[in-house]
């Protein structure tokens, strides 16, 4: 009998390390990567197509598969629309993560020619704080590219990443959401990695993200919807459950459950904000990858967690943030990236 549930798939691809901008809070580091060519990038969509068209057939379970294309900054790669081309010819849903800034109106129609699925655009808050954070002039270019986008039909979502740096000033972005006319606001939380790693400081306790939630989690703002991919986000949206949700991992974090992320030289990890390599594209099969991986076994067995994530209820639908989890504990010198979410606020009892 065929299985009815779709099961969600999704591969982040960062297709160059270049930037236009540096970030304060950027996860990424500042190593210059040998990006794939084009014709190494086509192997390995046509591998990713077939492996999930396989599954479908060997287990008649039905995938939403899905391409996350971003960079560094997306746009600085020449090949860029061609590689979109290929992309979206396998069927997956594609969407393009970019910081905007160099979305002109030409390009903007390119994109809803072709049939992006959507593109997520950065923003930090409004003009002063996005700046701070994100470099002069950055605000502006990220809203004429937002426009250019909406103008051209092409659904937008926003995405800002929570800090002591923006949190107070997230109404701000709501209202800025909705006067630009996004349907789409979202918020993950700041990972000290990267450029990130030098903002401890600045990285929410467990209390002040339990306010942030439960304030902005309770906002009904028309035309806009406030959403977030932060496991512990949606334990907040969820009842506590009865009972233990069992040993299987079925929803929360999606590091190594459902997506894998690709970097420009072929490197596969978890996550984009797991720095954890776990092979390389250029000589290893993605689909063994997904199969026979420890650190993907790892995240995948209840058994190899310790603290509370390994004993909460919640385990087979949250697991907390496993990129927050690693960075957290590799600052403090023991890095464990099956360690306890430091920011966790769900209550065991």
């Amino acid at each position: 009998m065929s299985v009815t549930q779709a099961f969600d798939f999704l591969i982040q691809w960062h297709l160059t390390g270049r930037c236009n901008l540096r970030c304060r809070h950027c996860y990424q580091d500042n190593r210059q990567q040998e990006e794939m060519s084009f014709s190494e990038i086509a192997r390995v969509i046509e591998a990713a197509a077939r492996m999930v068209r396989d599954w479908q057939e060997d287990y008649d379970i039905e995938f939403l598969p899905s391409f996350n294309v971003t960079g560094g900054e997306p746009f600085l790669r020449p090949d860029f629309f061609p590689l979109l081309e290929l992309l979206l010819a396998t069927g997956f849903e594609v969407y393009v993560l970019s910081n905007g800034t160099l979305i002109s109106e030409e390009r903007a129609a390119r994109l809803a020619a072709l049939g992006v699925h959507g593109v997520q655009v950065s923003l930090e808050g409004t003009e002063e704080t996005h700046d701070r954070i994100r470099g002069a002039g950055s605000f502006a270019a990220a809203v004429a590219g937002i426009r250019h986008l909406l103008a051209a039909g092409v659904k937008v979502s926003l995405n800002t990443t929570l800090s002591r740096m923006n949190v107070a000033n997230f109404r701000e972005l709501v209202e800025l959401a909705v006067a630009l006319g996004v349907p789409r606001l979202g918020f993950s939380r700041l990972v000290l990695s990267g450029r990130g790693a030098a903002l401890q400081e600045q990285m929410l306790t467990t209390h002040e993200v339990q306010a942030f939630y439960e304030e902005i989690l309770a906002l009904k703002v028309q035309g806009l919807e406030i959403t977030s991919g932060d496991p512990i986000a949606f334990q907040m949206e969820s009842p506590p459950p009865v009972e233990d949700e069992g040993e299987i991992a079925l929803g929360g974090c999606a590091a190594g459950v459902s997506g894998l992320t690709i970097l420009p030289d072929g490197t596969v990890t978890p996550c984009r904000r797991l720095p954890i390599p776990i092979g390389n594209v250029r000589r290893d099969s993605l689909r063994e990858l997904w199969a026979a991986s420890p650190v993907l076994e790892g995240l995948r067995d209840r058994g190899q967690y310790h603290g509370r994530c390994g004993e909460c209820p919640r385990w087979a639908q949250c697991r907390g943030c496993r990129a927050i989890a690693y960075a957290y504990s590799r600052s403090r010198g023991n890095p464990d990236y099956l360690s306890s979410d430091p920011q966790c606020f769900i209550d065991l009892n």
